[in-house]
């Protein structure tokens, strides 16, 4: 009977790209794997089972070079791709390797190939239960095993992992090996980069010897432990338990700060570990992940940029022409012209624009122009504004000023210390507290959101224009969350109270990066006193984007759809609380609607809505940023599968404890360091 390896390997992880071709001690992982492999007495073939895909070619080329057959077959069903390599080469027993372990010892397959010819099995390992070091694992099975297996696995994890079917199906024999010690804790495969550098402390160790035994590798550990300490925070077969996506942000941590480009993105924030983190495709109001899975997005839709939808078809068109005849120029984009226009004539108070892309950049640059007209160096503010020194600097003070703010536990490094002093936050509704800072402080700009969680009370916006008159002082509404949610325009047009200055951004592209800064002339006239300067704010996209956007709103009246569908998934929420005596409220706009449990397990039971949603096939949370795709039909089961998630709140309510159903740490309440 033919005993043949198959050793599972690929150029395309997703934690480690091209892993198998890492040199260590100036040979590739792969040739040091079948290097020690050969030397195993009961093998009569080993082959090299990779994928179809190109980036694979290298690592055929190089394994055919060091003298062994390369089999290629499907990227996902890796069982069938070990059951089609099988056949061709005519392997009678098959003995799985994974190429991520490159410390395989040869004596230990040869073991198991002994015992499982003795044992008269289907299945034979050392890995049921683990009680060797992780990396050192060898699956026997006989070809009819296999063959079954591919015939009859359904499920995707099967597929995927080769082995789980055979293991937990009651219709194989199998046995194992066990080691009387339960060294399974230890550490000694190839996943990420940590677990290389283990590696090559390991080959270090003994080179230039590469046939060292897997017992001298345990007394190395016993010895000099520091050697393997590398990879400790890793845990033994994550790979199995997390998405594609959760891998690539693991690779994503180690290289970017704070793993993404946006806090609100952060899987922490959302479900730590499990959340599916990167996106394939977007449509309507639906998601698809790396994994190919698709989510029903209730939950913030791009954080509120796609009011119409992820992919709208009117907006997708203009913007595809735009790239066919050139997104820049030398020469500027007719569209930036087109669209001033449009935003001037929808608030007449207003006589000049300025764009730029996000809005971080738009609140800089109206506290830039503001500061400069009003010849003031201090605001008062009042929301959140972005990223930029001149408002982190409230921080300066007190570095708890802006915790009310929407982003708690900000810190100011990096901050130049000599702002400290130019911004000072006050609270909306509060008034008497704008005075007091106008008195005290000389106040050249109040700069503020129309309305955050709350709306305004006993006339306050009008309070803050008659004190901004009667100062002299430049005021500015912040309305790149709130604009365009509510009505045609911005927030403020609903209070019939008209700043100096205002921004719009998010919705206004309906994903595509615009903000505008809109003002009164004699204000807005202060930028050309200044520097304020880009040079992808001259790109077409972006506007082009916005004139399409502004005409399928006006004409579908799409804040009077998504108001309506968010006050109906308030009151959903209420019910549904109400019905599981659930401690719940409800604030925020509608077409921003958030809510809240008012209890010490807040952030527990948020996490569990994240979780047990996504189960269910939701990307939810406590926040939903509406949009005009969330059809009724969609509300309805957004209903009942949220039913059926607040009665397992419920029941911790009553008393069952929260750990017993969260399957991971609870999200993140605000700013946090990634360990």
């Amino acid at each position: 009977m033919k005993v043949a390896a198959l050793v599972q390997a690929r150029m395309g992880s997703l934690r480690l790209p091209g892993k198998v071709l890492k040199k260590i001690e100036g040979k590739p992982l792969i040739e040091l794997l079948l290097k020690r492999l050969s030397k195993s007495k009961e093998l009569d073939e080993i082959v090299v089972a990779t994928s179809k895909g190109v980036e694979n070619d290298k690592l055929q080329e190089f394994v055919e070079y060091l003298g062994y057959r390369c089999t290629r077959g499907s990227e996902k069903d890796v069982l069938n791709r070990f059951y089609e390599s099988a056949k061709f080469i005519g392997a009678d027993i098959i003995v799985r390797i994974t190429a991520d372990c490159p410390l395989i010892d040869p004596q230990l397959v040869d073991d198991c190939v002994k015992l499982f010819k003795k044992s008269n099995v289907d299945y034979f390992s050392n890995t049921d239960p683990r009680t060797f070091p992780d990396g050192l694992d060898v699956s026997v099975m006989t070809f009819d095993s296999i063959e079954r297996a591919n015939n009859e696995a359904v499920s995707e994890f099967d597929k995927e992992h080769v082995t789980p079917y055979i293991r937990n199906s009651n219709h194989f024999s199998k046995s194992s090996i066990k080691y009387p010690d339960d060294l399974s804790k230890l550490r000694w495969t190839v996943d990420e980069i940590d677990d290389l550098n283990v590696i090559k402390n390991i080959f270090n160790y003994f080179s230039p010897d590469i046939y060292f035994n897997w017992q001298q590798i345990l007394k190395l550990y016993k010895t000099n432990p520091k050697l393997f300490s590398d990879n400790n925070n890793i845990k033994t077969n994550e790979g199995s338990n997390i998405g594609t996506g959760q891998k690539l942000y693991k690779r994503a941590k180690k290289i970017i700060p704070g793993g993404n480009m946006l806090l609100s993105k952060r899987p922490e924030m959302f479900l730590p570990e499990k959340w599916p983190a990167y996106f394939s495709k977007a449509k309507g109001c639906k998601v698809w992940d790396l994994d190919g899975k698709e989510f029903i997005d209730m939950s913030i839709m791009g954080i509120g940029t796609n009011t119409l939808g992820y992919g709208h078809p009117e907006v997708d068109e203009v913007v595809t022409k735009t790239v066919r005849d050139g997104n820049m120029s030398t020469l500027n984009c007719p569209d930036e012209v087109y669209l001033s226009e449009q935003l001037i004539e929808m608030h007449p108070w207003a006589e000049m624009v300025r764009f730029a892309r996000s809005g971080g950049e738009a609140n800089a640059i109206a506290v830039r122009i503001a500061r400069a007209a009003a010849g003031k160096d201090n605001v008062a503010i009042c929301g959140y504004h972005g990223w930029h020194d001149w408002y982190l600097s409230a921080n300066l003070s007190d570095d708890k000023s802006l915790d009310g703010h929407l982003l708690p536990g900000l810190e100011p490094k990096g901050v130049p210390r000599n702002l400290k002093n130019t911004v000072f936050p006050f609270t909306y509704n509060q008034i008497d507290e704008l005075e007091e800072l106008v008195k005290k402080h000389d106040i050249g700009v109040i700069k503020m959101e129309v309305v955050r969680s709350t709306g305004p009370k006993n006339n306050f916006l009008q309070k803050v224009r008659d004190l901004a008159n009667q100062k002299g002082i430049i005021l500015i509404f912040d309305e790149c969350t709130s604009g365009f949610r509510e009505n045609f325009g911005g927030l403020h047009m609903k209070y019939n109270v008209e700043p100096d200055i205002a921004m719009f951004g998010k919705a206004m592209g309906n994903g595509y990066a615009i903000t505008s800064v809109i003002g009164r002339r004699k204000i807005m006239d202060a930028a050309q006193s200044t520097f304020i300067s880009s040079t992808f704010w001259t790109e077409r996209i972006g506007p082009s984007a916005a004139l399409k956007t502004l005409e399928v709103m006006e004409r579908e009246k799409s804040w009077e759809k998504i108001t309506n569908t968010g006050v109906q998934i308030s009151n959903i929420w209420k019910k549904l609380a109400k019905k599981h005596r659930l401690p719940l409220v409800t604030f925020g706009l509608p077409a921003l609607i958030k809510m809240k449990f008012e209890c010490e397990f807040n952030l527990e039971y948020k996490t569990i809505i994240t979780q047990e949603m996504l189960k269910r096939g939701y990307l939810a949370s406590n926040t939903v940023y509406v949009c005009t795709e969330h059809k009724q039909e969609i509300i309805d089961e957004y209903e009942k599968a949220l039913d059926e998630v607040f009665s397992i709140i419920g029941e911790c309510v009553q008393g069952k404890p929260v750990s017993e159903i969260l399957e991971g740490p609870v999200c993140y309440k605000d700013f946090q360091r990634l360990s």
